[in-house]
């Protein structure tokens, strides 16, 4: 009866880890908003689910845009605490390869939405000087996704 209870106790801390994240979620932005601000974006991307270090739990599909000004996706992540954008100097598709680099990569914000997201360029942020947008996560240390934009 322990087994089976701590078992039970186990699955469901497990399943509360995984869903708090998508009801706390803020509502997700209108399409329509995330469209027109695309339209002004000087680079595009695709996040893609086939990447090394993307799984059945961390993965990130549909368009990017940056601007010099703001990063748009529309698109869909995959729930989780933590989520975090960065910009990279260089491709990179799993966690081994982003901590290598994480240090000298560019933190954008936080993501609170999993149904596309609209976040501002920190003021002296260079997108130029970077050719990678990535999603991590930052509470369990997980690639979710990333796109070479240039």
């Amino acid at each position: 009866m322990l087994i089976t209870h701590g078992g039970m106790l186990a699955v469901g801390f497990a399943l509360g880890i995984y869903f708090l994240p998508i009801l706390t979620a803020p509502q997700s932005l209108d399409k329509a908003m995330l469209a027109q601000t695309a339209e002004s974006a000087e680079f595009s991307a695709t996040f893609t689910k086939d990447l090394a270090g993307s799984d059945f739990l961390h993965w990130g599909k549909g368009n990017v845009s940056l601007s010099s000004t703001a990063i748009i996706h529309q698109g869909t992540l995959s729930p989780g605490p933590g989520l975090k954008v960065y910009l990279v100097k260089e491709f990179v598709e799993n966690e081994e390869q982003f901590l290598r680099v994480k240090d000298g990569s560019q933190l954008i914000g936080d993501v609170k939405t999993f149904d596309g997201f609209l976040l501002d360029v920190p003021p002296g942020v260079d997108v130029l000087a970077y050719n990678t947008i990535l999603v991590w996560c930052e509470a369990f240390g997980e690639f979710i996704t990333a796109a070479k934009y240039q």
